[in-house]
Protein backbone atom coordinates (compact mmCIF):
# COMPACT_ATOMS: atom_id res chain seq x y z
CA UNK A 1 0.00 0.00 0.00
CA UNK A 2 1.39 3.38 -0.94
CA UNK A 3 1.32 6.52 1.15
CA UNK A 4 2.07 9.85 -0.53
CA UNK A 5 -0.60 12.23 -1.63
CA UNK A 6 -2.71 14.45 0.58
CA UNK A 7 -6.08 15.69 -0.74
CA UNK A 8 -6.93 19.35 -0.98
CA UNK A 9 -9.55 20.97 1.21
CA UNK A 10 -12.37 23.39 0.43
CA UNK A 11 -12.04 27.12 0.06
CA UNK A 12 -14.51 29.98 0.13
CA UNK A 13 -14.24 33.30 -1.58
CA UNK A 14 -12.31 34.35 -4.64
CA UNK A 15 -10.06 37.12 -5.87
CA UNK A 16 -11.34 39.54 -8.45
CA UNK A 17 -9.82 40.09 -11.85
CA UNK A 18 -10.14 43.20 -13.95
CA UNK A 19 -9.44 43.58 -17.63
CA UNK A 20 -5.75 44.21 -18.34
CA UNK A 21 -3.47 43.87 -15.34
CA UNK A 22 -4.85 41.61 -12.61
CA UNK A 23 -5.64 43.27 -9.30
CA UNK A 24 -2.80 42.76 -6.83
CA UNK A 25 -0.07 42.51 -9.47
CA UNK A 26 2.87 44.85 -9.06
CA UNK A 27 5.49 45.72 -11.63
CA UNK A 28 8.95 45.27 -10.16
CA UNK A 29 11.69 47.56 -11.52
CA UNK A 30 14.63 45.58 -12.87
CA UNK A 31 16.96 47.26 -10.37
CA UNK A 32 14.96 46.00 -7.40
CA UNK A 33 16.75 43.33 -5.40
CA UNK A 34 15.13 39.91 -5.30
CA UNK A 35 15.32 37.39 -2.46
CA UNK A 36 17.05 34.88 -4.69
CA UNK A 37 18.72 34.90 -8.10
CA UNK A 38 15.67 33.54 -9.85
CA UNK A 39 13.66 36.71 -9.12
CA UNK A 40 13.22 39.26 -11.92
CA UNK A 41 16.35 41.32 -11.24
CA UNK A 42 17.70 41.51 -14.77
CA UNK A 43 19.58 39.62 -17.44
CA UNK A 44 22.97 40.86 -16.24
CA UNK A 45 22.49 39.35 -12.79
CA UNK A 46 21.37 36.05 -14.27
CA UNK A 47 24.52 35.88 -16.38
CA UNK A 48 26.67 36.53 -13.33
CA UNK A 49 24.80 33.90 -11.33
CA UNK A 50 24.84 31.20 -14.00
CA UNK A 51 28.22 31.75 -15.63
CA UNK A 52 30.71 33.21 -13.12
CA UNK A 53 32.26 32.42 -9.75
CA UNK A 54 30.14 35.19 -8.24
CA UNK A 55 27.16 32.90 -8.72
CA UNK A 56 28.88 30.12 -6.80
CA UNK A 57 29.80 32.50 -3.97
CA UNK A 58 26.23 33.72 -3.80
CA UNK A 59 25.03 30.11 -3.62
CA UNK A 60 27.44 29.45 -0.72
CA UNK A 61 26.03 32.49 1.08
CA UNK A 62 22.48 31.25 0.47
CA UNK A 63 23.29 27.84 1.95
CA UNK A 64 24.99 29.36 5.00
CA UNK A 65 22.09 31.70 5.73
CA UNK A 66 19.49 28.98 5.22
CA UNK A 67 21.28 26.60 7.60
CA UNK A 68 21.15 29.31 10.25
CA UNK A 69 17.52 30.25 9.61
CA UNK A 70 16.15 26.76 8.97
CA UNK A 71 18.27 24.30 10.98
CA UNK A 72 15.68 21.58 10.35
CA UNK A 73 14.74 22.66 6.82
CA UNK A 74 12.26 25.21 5.49
CA UNK A 75 9.35 22.72 5.46
CA UNK A 76 8.19 19.52 7.10
CA UNK A 77 8.30 16.96 4.27
CA UNK A 78 6.12 13.91 3.78
CA UNK A 79 7.97 10.68 2.85
CA UNK A 80 6.43 8.65 0.05
CA UNK A 81 6.41 4.86 0.33
CA UNK A 82 5.72 2.14 -2.22
CA UNK A 83 6.57 -1.54 -1.73
CA UNK A 84 10.31 -1.51 -2.45
CA UNK A 85 10.66 2.27 -2.90
CA UNK A 86 11.07 5.17 -0.51
CA UNK A 87 11.07 8.81 -1.66
CA UNK A 88 12.36 11.34 0.83
CA UNK A 89 11.98 15.05 0.01
CA UNK A 90 14.84 17.02 1.60
CA UNK A 91 14.09 20.74 2.15
CA UNK A 92 17.25 22.73 1.42
CA UNK A 93 18.32 26.37 1.13
CA UNK A 94 15.26 28.64 1.53
CA UNK A 95 12.77 26.92 -0.78
CA UNK A 96 14.55 24.16 -2.74
CA UNK A 97 13.92 20.43 -2.60
CA UNK A 98 16.41 17.63 -3.08
CA UNK A 99 15.06 14.07 -3.21
CA UNK A 100 16.59 10.84 -1.97
CA UNK A 101 15.06 7.84 -3.74
CA UNK A 102 15.83 4.49 -2.15
CA UNK A 103 15.56 0.94 -3.45
CA UNK A 104 14.67 -0.52 -0.07
CA UNK A 105 15.46 -4.06 -1.19
CA UNK A 106 19.12 -3.40 -2.00
CA UNK A 107 19.76 -0.29 0.07
CA UNK A 108 20.96 1.58 -3.03
CA UNK A 109 19.89 5.16 -3.56
CA UNK A 110 19.90 8.10 -5.94
CA UNK A 111 19.58 11.79 -5.16
CA UNK A 112 18.00 14.50 -7.30
CA UNK A 113 19.62 17.96 -7.22
CA UNK A 114 21.66 17.83 -3.99
CA UNK A 115 21.74 21.55 -3.27
CA UNK A 116 23.05 21.31 0.29
CA UNK A 117 25.40 18.32 0.65
CA UNK A 118 25.29 18.38 4.45
CA UNK A 119 21.51 18.03 4.53
CA UNK A 120 21.58 15.28 1.92
CA UNK A 121 24.41 13.40 3.63
CA UNK A 122 22.55 13.52 6.95
CA UNK A 123 19.55 11.78 5.39
CA UNK A 124 21.79 9.22 3.65
CA UNK A 125 23.40 8.35 6.99
CA UNK A 126 20.07 8.25 8.80
CA UNK A 127 18.68 5.83 6.21
CA UNK A 128 21.88 3.78 6.08
CA UNK A 129 21.93 3.55 2.28
CA UNK A 130 24.59 3.59 -0.44
CA UNK A 131 24.50 6.59 -2.76
CA UNK A 132 25.05 5.38 -6.33
CA UNK A 133 23.77 8.25 -8.46
CA UNK A 134 23.26 11.99 -8.53
CA UNK A 135 20.69 13.11 -11.10
CA UNK A 136 21.11 16.81 -11.82
CA UNK A 137 18.28 18.61 -13.60
CA UNK A 138 20.35 21.64 -14.58
CA UNK A 139 23.45 23.70 -13.91
CA UNK A 140 22.14 26.36 -11.52
CA UNK A 141 24.05 26.23 -8.24
CA UNK A 142 20.92 25.85 -6.13
CA UNK A 143 20.46 22.48 -7.86
CA UNK A 144 24.02 21.34 -8.52
CA UNK A 145 26.06 22.93 -5.75
CA UNK A 146 26.42 19.76 -3.65
CA UNK A 147 27.68 17.50 -6.43
CA UNK A 148 31.40 17.87 -5.68
CA UNK A 149 31.19 17.29 -1.92
CA UNK A 150 28.96 14.23 -2.27
CA UNK A 151 31.26 12.73 -4.91
CA UNK A 152 34.17 13.13 -2.52
CA UNK A 153 32.22 11.33 0.19
CA UNK A 154 30.88 8.63 -2.12
CA UNK A 155 33.70 7.70 -4.48
CA UNK A 156 31.70 5.32 -6.66
CA UNK A 157 28.78 7.73 -7.07
CA UNK A 158 28.10 8.88 -10.63
CA UNK A 159 26.74 12.27 -11.67
CA UNK A 160 24.18 12.27 -14.48
CA UNK A 161 22.91 15.16 -16.56
CA UNK A 162 23.06 16.93 -19.90
CA UNK A 163 26.30 18.04 -21.53
CA UNK A 164 24.44 21.13 -22.75
CA UNK A 165 24.56 22.49 -19.20
CA UNK A 166 27.84 23.01 -17.36
CA UNK A 167 26.91 20.61 -14.56
CA UNK A 168 29.63 20.31 -11.87
CA UNK A 169 31.34 16.90 -11.60
CA UNK A 170 29.35 15.41 -14.51
CA UNK A 171 30.58 11.85 -15.07
CA UNK A 172 27.82 10.25 -17.13
CA UNK A 173 26.23 12.49 -19.78
CA UNK A 174 22.69 11.58 -20.73
CA UNK A 175 20.66 12.05 -23.89
CA UNK A 176 16.91 12.37 -24.24
CA UNK A 177 14.98 9.19 -23.30
CA UNK A 178 18.07 7.44 -21.90
CA UNK A 179 17.42 5.14 -18.94
CA UNK A 180 19.55 4.51 -15.85
CA UNK A 181 19.17 1.74 -13.26
CA UNK A 182 19.95 2.15 -9.57
CA UNK A 183 19.37 -1.17 -7.85
CA UNK A 184 15.87 -2.16 -8.95
CA UNK A 185 14.92 1.43 -9.74
CA UNK A 186 14.74 2.68 -13.32
CA UNK A 187 14.96 6.38 -14.16
CA UNK A 188 14.35 7.89 -17.58
CA UNK A 189 15.93 11.23 -18.50
CA UNK A 190 13.83 13.59 -20.60
CA UNK A 191 15.28 16.67 -22.29
CA UNK A 192 13.16 19.67 -21.30
CA UNK A 193 14.94 22.87 -22.39
CA UNK A 194 13.58 26.33 -21.69
CA UNK A 195 14.67 27.21 -18.17
CA UNK A 196 18.20 26.31 -19.26
CA UNK A 197 19.32 24.91 -22.59
CA UNK A 198 20.29 21.58 -21.04
CA UNK A 199 17.50 21.16 -18.50
CA UNK A 200 16.46 17.55 -17.92
CA UNK A 201 13.76 15.95 -15.81
CA UNK A 202 13.86 12.42 -14.41
CA UNK A 203 11.00 9.93 -14.31
CA UNK A 204 11.01 7.00 -11.91
CA UNK A 205 9.14 3.99 -13.30
CA UNK A 206 6.68 3.01 -10.57
CA UNK A 207 5.14 0.03 -12.34
CA UNK A 208 7.44 -2.65 -10.87
CA UNK A 209 6.39 -1.47 -7.41
CA UNK A 210 2.68 -1.00 -8.03
CA UNK A 211 2.98 2.77 -8.02
CA UNK A 212 2.54 5.63 -10.48
CA UNK A 213 5.36 7.29 -12.42
CA UNK A 214 7.23 9.91 -10.40
CA UNK A 215 8.39 13.07 -12.16
CA UNK A 216 11.29 14.96 -10.59
CA UNK A 217 10.81 18.18 -12.49
CA UNK A 218 13.58 20.50 -11.29
CA UNK A 219 12.70 23.98 -12.52
CA UNK A 220 10.51 22.89 -15.42
CA UNK A 221 7.25 22.57 -13.51
CA UNK A 222 6.06 23.55 -10.04
CA UNK A 223 2.77 23.08 -8.26
CA UNK A 224 0.70 25.80 -9.92
CA UNK A 225 3.60 27.20 -11.94
CA UNK A 226 6.60 26.66 -14.18
CA UNK A 227 10.20 27.82 -14.33
CA UNK A 228 11.35 31.09 -15.82
CA UNK A 229 12.47 30.98 -19.44
CA UNK A 230 16.12 31.99 -19.11
CA UNK A 231 17.64 30.13 -22.04
CA UNK A 232 14.87 29.41 -24.49
CA UNK A 233 11.67 30.63 -26.06
CA UNK A 234 8.01 30.23 -25.13
CA UNK A 235 7.78 27.66 -27.92
CA UNK A 236 10.63 25.67 -26.39
CA UNK A 237 9.12 25.77 -22.91
CA UNK A 238 5.70 24.82 -24.23
CA UNK A 239 7.14 21.74 -25.94
CA UNK A 240 8.93 20.76 -22.72
CA UNK A 241 5.76 21.15 -20.66
CA UNK A 242 3.92 19.01 -23.19
CA UNK A 243 6.54 16.30 -22.67
CA UNK A 244 5.73 16.33 -18.95
CA UNK A 245 1.97 16.26 -19.49
CA UNK A 246 2.41 13.29 -21.80
CA UNK A 247 3.54 11.17 -18.86
CA UNK A 248 -0.06 10.72 -17.76
CA UNK A 249 -2.47 12.18 -15.23
CA UNK A 250 -1.56 9.81 -12.38
CA UNK A 251 2.12 10.84 -12.49
CA UNK A 252 3.31 12.27 -9.18
CA UNK A 253 4.96 15.68 -9.49
CA UNK A 254 8.00 16.35 -7.30
CA UNK A 255 9.22 19.91 -8.07
CA UNK A 256 12.53 21.58 -7.33
CA UNK A 257 11.05 24.40 -5.23
CA UNK A 258 8.36 25.16 -2.67
CA UNK A 259 6.70 27.90 -4.71
CA UNK A 260 3.15 26.57 -4.43
CA UNK A 261 1.46 29.33 -2.47
CA UNK A 262 2.90 32.15 -4.60
CA UNK A 263 2.08 30.31 -7.84
CA UNK A 264 -1.49 29.49 -6.84
CA UNK A 265 -2.15 33.01 -5.58
CA UNK A 266 -1.05 34.37 -8.95
CA UNK A 267 -3.11 31.76 -10.81
CA UNK A 268 -6.20 32.76 -8.83
CA UNK A 269 -5.94 36.26 -10.30
CA UNK A 270 -6.28 34.76 -13.77
CA UNK A 271 -9.05 32.28 -12.96
CA UNK A 272 -10.89 33.48 -9.84
CA UNK A 273 -13.90 31.27 -10.59
CA UNK A 274 -11.92 28.02 -10.97
CA UNK A 275 -13.19 25.71 -8.18
CA UNK A 276 -10.23 23.31 -8.38
CA UNK A 277 -7.87 26.27 -7.97
CA UNK A 278 -9.85 27.69 -5.07
CA UNK A 279 -9.76 24.35 -3.29
CA UNK A 280 -6.04 23.83 -3.86
CA UNK A 281 -5.18 27.36 -2.74
CA UNK A 282 -7.07 26.92 0.50
CA UNK A 283 -5.27 23.63 1.16
CA UNK A 284 -1.86 25.07 0.29
CA UNK A 285 -2.44 28.08 2.53
CA UNK A 286 -3.10 25.77 5.47
CA UNK A 287 -0.07 23.63 4.66
CA UNK A 288 2.27 26.62 4.50
CA UNK A 289 0.87 28.16 7.67
CA UNK A 290 1.98 24.94 9.37
CA UNK A 291 5.31 24.94 7.45
CA UNK A 292 4.37 21.69 5.77
CA UNK A 293 5.51 20.69 2.31
CA UNK A 294 2.93 20.82 -0.47
CA UNK A 295 4.60 18.03 -2.48
CA UNK A 296 3.65 15.94 -4.33
CA UNK A 297 0.86 16.81 -6.70
CA UNK A 298 -0.30 14.88 -9.76
CA UNK A 299 -0.14 15.98 -13.38
CA UNK A 300 -3.87 15.39 -13.66
CA UNK A 301 -4.52 17.73 -10.76
CA UNK A 302 -2.12 20.34 -12.14
CA UNK A 303 -4.00 20.48 -15.42
CA UNK A 304 -7.11 21.67 -13.56
CA UNK A 305 -5.51 24.85 -12.14
CA UNK A 306 -1.90 25.42 -13.33
CA UNK A 307 -2.14 28.20 -15.94
CA UNK A 308 1.04 27.04 -17.68
CA UNK A 309 -0.66 23.72 -18.41
CA UNK A 310 -3.90 25.40 -19.46
CA UNK A 311 -2.69 27.37 -22.47
CA UNK A 312 -5.34 25.61 -24.58
CA UNK A 313 -8.26 26.77 -22.40
CA UNK A 314 -10.68 29.35 -23.88
CA UNK A 315 -11.32 30.90 -20.46
CA UNK A 316 -7.64 31.75 -20.12
CA UNK A 317 -7.56 33.14 -23.66
CA UNK A 318 -10.50 35.40 -22.80
CA UNK A 319 -8.87 36.67 -19.61
CA UNK A 320 -5.69 37.56 -21.50
CA UNK A 321 -7.50 38.93 -24.54
CA UNK A 322 -5.67 36.54 -26.87
CA UNK A 323 -7.43 34.82 -29.75
CA UNK A 324 -6.41 32.43 -32.48
CA UNK A 325 -5.59 34.06 -35.78
CA UNK A 326 -7.41 32.89 -38.88
CA UNK A 327 -4.50 30.83 -40.18
CA UNK A 328 -2.70 30.42 -36.86
CA UNK A 329 -1.64 26.99 -35.69
CA UNK A 330 -3.18 26.11 -32.29
CA UNK A 331 0.25 25.55 -30.77
CA UNK A 332 1.34 29.02 -31.92
CA UNK A 333 -1.58 30.48 -29.96
CA UNK A 334 -0.65 28.35 -26.95
CA UNK A 335 2.91 29.68 -27.13
CA UNK A 336 1.60 33.26 -27.15
CA UNK A 337 -0.59 32.48 -24.14
CA UNK A 338 2.36 30.93 -22.31
CA UNK A 339 4.51 33.96 -23.10
CA UNK A 340 1.92 36.35 -21.69
CA UNK A 341 1.23 34.30 -18.55
CA UNK A 342 4.98 34.00 -17.96
CA UNK A 343 5.41 37.77 -18.46
CA UNK A 344 2.71 38.54 -15.91
CA UNK A 345 4.13 36.03 -13.44
CA UNK A 346 7.63 37.49 -13.80
CA UNK A 347 6.20 40.90 -12.84
CA UNK A 348 4.05 39.59 -9.99
CA UNK A 349 4.76 39.64 -6.34
CA UNK A 350 2.46 38.80 -3.48
CA UNK A 351 0.99 41.93 -1.90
Amino acid sequence: KRSCHRPAGPRTGSESYSRGLPEGVEYIPTRKKGKNPMKPVGVAWYRLYAHTRLGYLFYRWQVKKARERYPHGHSAPQPCLFPGVKILPIPVISNNYSYLIIDTGSGRAAVIDPSDPLAVQAVIEEEGVMLEAIFCTHKHWDHSGGNAVLRQQHGSCKVYGSTLDAIPELTNPLVDREKVSVGHLTFEALATPGHTVGHMVYVLDGRPFGGPPCLFSGDLLFLGGCGRIFEGSPETMLASLDVAVGLGKDTLLWPGHEYTLECLTFASLLEPENPALEQKLQWATQQRQEKRSTCPSTLGEEQTYNPFLRTHRPELHAVLGLWQGRWEDPDALRARVLKEVRRLKDLYKTT
